[in-house]
């Protein structure tokens, strides 16, 4: 093994491998090498998207892209001009990866299959003669003149003019960086699905809502978007989206908290209430839990219905003011007391990092050492779910290359 290097990267991770590969294209001749501690590389990317990895998302206009980051938006306002969403896709489609949309703005490899870019990745790393170093942990580094030293778990130390971290949330990493007085915001959970233990509505797994809003009681954040019910409680893009943008205001609350839902997205309790009116009028003869409104389930209507004491036979004719305000209430301001989280499938996105005030963002270089750079999750930038979060990794790998000299 070649005991000196151009460019280190601890992390096989997506901002780690992004980052090597257009380093090397760049710096032809450069000898650079990626160190994960695990076996496998690129795990996340195997697992992202369902196992189909969403790339990034069709949102092209990078005032509006920033939006969907709670943390690192006005760092990533410049570095988003020269690398964005519409860079990502030429940078697979000129290495025969094609991308495609979904109706939501999600983007995925044509295949539906992560291995796609994995495959993508791993051919590069090998064109481009970049070295993977897998099963080998970095115990600890330090900066020694105009060198980085790693010293590695067999006692062997690996020395480059240049370190990249991409590693990630690894507390060994972390207290290493801390040792160079870098200043790291704590990690906290920042995509998550909430657990609404014993309540009624976790017996309808599986129903999904095109067009959800949830508010956090006592909060100005809200978010809308697709909803699921599943069997611990709620989840979709419209809870992920309110995990994120609450991430350090929900840890400090130890995931207890109240949700305010409304299962129709905009529509108000007024435009429900007239629905339920006109239905009256139209079907006064028809029992009303056997006629949704709003293109909702059956069985959902069933659970709203019961919920607000509608008898099983009981006619629209037989349906007062006080049962057509209550069943709008349900629909558009039903609250829920939300006790605990769960992961999102197989994914971990936390919000914390690297101070972003310590990162320079024309370079992802640190301020105060020289030749040590950060992309990916181990800065403190982190965004909602769809494809956002490897945007940002892809960005940050894609600026250090133009940068690392």
């Amino acid at each position: 093994m070649n005991k000196k290097f151009d460019l280190l990267i601890i992390g096989g991770g997506a901002a780690g491998f992004f980052t090597a590969i257009n380093t090397a294209v760049k710096n032809p001749g450069f000898k650079i090498a990626i160190i994960e501690k695990n076996r496998e590389v690129l795990q996340k990317v195997k697992v992202s998207g369902g196992g189909r990895c969403n790339v990034t998302h069709s949102c092209f206009e990078v005032k509006k892209l920033l939006e969907n980051y709670p943390r690192g938006n006005f760092f990533l306002q410049e570095p988003f001009q020269n690398f964005n969403p519409r860079h990502t896709i030429s940078w697979f489609r000129e290495r025969g990866v094609k991308i495609k949309t979904e109706q939501d703005g999600r983007m995925f490899p044509d295949t539906d299959s992560s291995q796609t870019i994995i495959d993508c990745f791993i051919a590069e790393v090998k064109r481009l003669k970049i070295e993977v170093i897998t099963q080998k942990r970095v115990e600890k580094f330090s900066q020694q003149n105009d060198l980085w030293r790693l010293d590695m778990q067999d006692n062997e130390s690996l020395f480059a003019r240049n370190l990249a971290i991409t590693s990630g949330s690894d507390k060994r990493i972390w207290d290493s960086l801390a040792e160079l007085n870098l200043d790291i915001v704590p990690p906290v959970p920042s995509l998550f699905t909430f657990n609404i233990p014993q309540h009624p509505v976790t017996a309808l797994p599986g129903i999904s809502f095109p067009h959800m809003a949830v508010q956090l009681q006592d909060s100005t954040l809200q978010s809308e978007g697709p909803g699921l019910i599943t069997h611990w409680g709620l989840s979709g893009p419209a809870i992920l989206k309110l995990s994120a943008k609450a991430a350090i205001e929900l840890n400090q609350r130890d995931y207890k908290f109240k949700i305010k839902v409304n299962w129709l997205g905009k529509i108000s309790k007024d435009k429900v209430m007239e629905e339920l009116r006109a239905m009256i009028n139209s079907f006064p003869k028809k029992n009303v839990n056997a006629h949704p409104p709003f293109e909702l389930t059956q069985r959902f209507w069933k659970f709203i219905c019961d919920q607000a004491e509608i008898k099983e036979f009981q006619k629209f004719a037989e349906t007062g003011k006080k049962h057509i305000a209550v069943l709008a209430g349900l629909l558009t301001e039903m609250e829920f007391e939300v006790n605990g989280k769960s992961t999102f499938k197989e994914e971990f996105v936390t919000a914390g990092g690297i101070d972003l005030e310590q990162v320079d963002n024309k370079s992802f270089a640190s301020k105060k050492h020289t030749g040590l750079y950060f992309a990916g999750e181990v800065l403190n930038i982190d965004a909602v779910t769809g494809g956002f979060n490897f945007q940002a990794a892809w960005t940050g790998g894609w600026h250090i290359a133009q940068s690392v000299v």
